[in-house]
Formats: C-alpha cells, sequence, structure tokens
C-alpha cells in the first residue's frame, strides 16, 4: 500500500475516533499525584491487562531527595495507583527528565528517557521487582547550546529503528523537530533531518512541542503546552503533526500543512502522551500542572 495512501486511512481513522468519542471527553481527569515533584514529564505504557493499563511515568526533578520515575497503574474507571520507582545508587541522578518512550520489542521492558539537555538514559525495568537498571546513558546528535528537549519517541518503521525527538520551542521561537536511525548495538543515533514546527493553539508562553510519539505506520502525534506560572492557567491541545517514513532508502518528515487541534484543554498542561492500541485504548496524556500536581487522562478511551 502506497505510503501517502497509508496516511490518508489513517487520518480517516482518527476523524472517526474524534466524531465518537466525543460522549467520553466528559469523563473526568485522573489525579495521580499533587505537588510539583510529581509533576509527569513523559509517559509509555509498558502492558495492558483486560481492563487494566500500567504506564511509566517521569518527574522532571533536579533534587536529590525527590522522585525520578514511577509506575502508575489504571483499572477500570478507578483513580490510578502511584507507585515510585528507585534510580540505581551507582548512577549520578539525571536532571531534568523530561521524556520517555518505550522500546519496540517482544520485552516491553526496555525504554529510553530524555533529559531537556539531551542526555539519554536506556533503562530496563523489572516490573515485579519495580526496579529499573540502566543499561547505557548516552547523548543525542547535533545538540547545540540553548536546546531544550521536552520529547522523544522510537518506532520501527520499515525494518528500521527511527528516532524523532523535539526542542520544544518558546512564543515566537519555532519548535524543531529531529529524526534519525537509532543503533541499539551502539546506542548511536544517525542524525537524518530536522523541520520548524509552530502551533496554532495555545498561544501564549507556549511550547509548541511537549511531547512527541510515533505510531507503527509513521504518523506523528505531538502536544503543545502553555505554562503561565506554577499556579496557571494552563493551555494545552494534542494535533496530528505529520508523517515519518521511507522514501527510496531515506527517512522523510511530510509535516501537516495545516495543524488542527484534535484535542484541547484550557485546564491542564500536558507534558506526556502515548498511544494505547485496542479497545481500552486511546490517546493517553499525563500533565505537570506544576504545584496543582499531575494528571492522566485517556482521549477516545472506553473507560
Amino acid at each position: 500500500m502506497p505510503r501517502f495512501l497509508k496516511f490518508i486511512i489513517n487520518i480517516v481513522i482518527l476523524s472517526t475516533l474524534l466524531l465518537i468519542s466525543v460522549q467520553v471527553w466528559a469523563q473526568d481527569w485522573r489525579p495521580v499525584r499533587g505537588g510539583i515533584p510529581f509533576g509527569i514529564g513523559g509517559i509509555a505504557l509498558i502492558e495492558q491487562q483486560s481492563d487494566t493499563l500500567n504506564f511509566m511515568i517521569v518527574h522532571d526533578n533536579k533534587q536529590k531527595n525527590q522522585g525520578r520515575l514511577a509506575i502508575i497503574s489504571i483499572k477500570g474507571k478507578n483513580q490510578p495507583e502511584y507507585f515510585p520507582l528507585n534510580w540505581p545508587s551507582n548512577i549520578e541522578l539525571p536532571i531534568d527528565l523530561e521524556a520517555l518512550t518505550s522500546v519496540p520489542e517482544k520485552t516491553k521492558s526496555s525504554f529510553i528517557t530524555l533529559s531537556s539537555s539531551g542526555k539519554a538514559y536506556y533503562i530496563r525495568l523489572e516490573p515485579a521487582k519495580k526496579s529499573i537498571s540502566v543499561i547505557k546513558e548516552f547523548n543525542l546528535p547535533g545538540i547545540i547550546p540553548g536546546n531544550n528537549f521536552e520529547a522523544f519517541g522510537l518506532q520501527n518503521i520499515d525494518g528500521k529503528l527511527v528516532a524523532i525527538w523535539a526542542d520544544r520551542g518558546a512564543g515566537e521561537q519555532p519548535a524543531t523537530i529531529f529524526w534519525g536511525v537509532f543503533d541499539l548495538a551502539k546506542y548511536q543515533i544517525t542524525l537524518a533531518g530536522s523541520a520548524k514546527l509552530k502551533v496554532p493553539f495555545p498561544s501564549g508562553n507556549v511550547r509548541h512541542i511537549s511531547d512527541i510519539k510515533v505510531d507503527s505506520v509513521g504518523i506523528v502525534y505531538i502536544t503543545s503546552a502553555s505554562d503561565a506560572g506554577d499556579d496557571g492557567p494552563f493551555q494545552s491541545a494534542v494535533y496530528v503533526a505529520g508523517y515519518l517514513g521511507l522514501r527510496g532508502n531515506k527517512i522523510a518528515w511530510q509535516q501537516n500543512p495545516q495543524l488542527v487541534p484534535f484535542y484541547r484543554s484550557n485546564y491542564h498542561k500536558i507534558e506526556g502522551i502515548e498511544l494505547v492500541p485496542g479497545a481500552e485504548g486511546g490517546v493517553v496524556v499525563g500533565t505537570d500542572d506544576e504545584n496543582l500536581g499531575s494528571y492522566v487522562y485517556i482521549v477516545g478511551g472506553s473507560n
């Protein structure tokens, strides 16, 4: 099937999802934890079990006595359960973790988390022990002074492990999306290209990209957020930003020329997004609402 046709089909499917999920949007956001140390900077699915969704989340903390990672478990219509994860004592604590993605593989126990400076950590989770190990530390390619990264995603596309990440941008300064091929054996990303992006909403104190994920056919989803201070007000939106795929033997980026927010919030600062397939899934978002803590929400979910 031609790539462009796949893109159109996915847009049609997305539109259908939006039409049937309007009534679902009325459901409440689910609080995770209160207070600045518990904001969600990134979220990644660990597993689905019947009516239970388990996620790993990262916190953008900087102090030694503050947590970096946690597991949240959402069972049916219940409020999320929160389980903190300890950072390994033999590895220096990361500063300002802002993104998290699972590594596409069968075991579903490996993740990459990214700090705002561009330092990445390849980690492995032992769910039964609720502990992690750090397999490798590495840096993104092409980092320049002033970069502020808030988004990172991985996906297998046409036989290649593709990485996509973003500098968030701010106000009139657009976000920058980067993409490349990730060699897991060498823990090395080969930069393939970059593009600028500005969103139409929010418009004030905006971070044009606060997180990013890509699905298995290359559709790229982003979140955008506005932060007026530790007590808000906050605004956020979710977009289909474009399409990532192979053109010849090179990774090509096709940006959506007219960005349309398919979900928006006037009360929360969305900084994490995950794509969860299946009847119990949807586009799952997590927030960093500063003094108001963190929340999760399933856009289009059936819970």
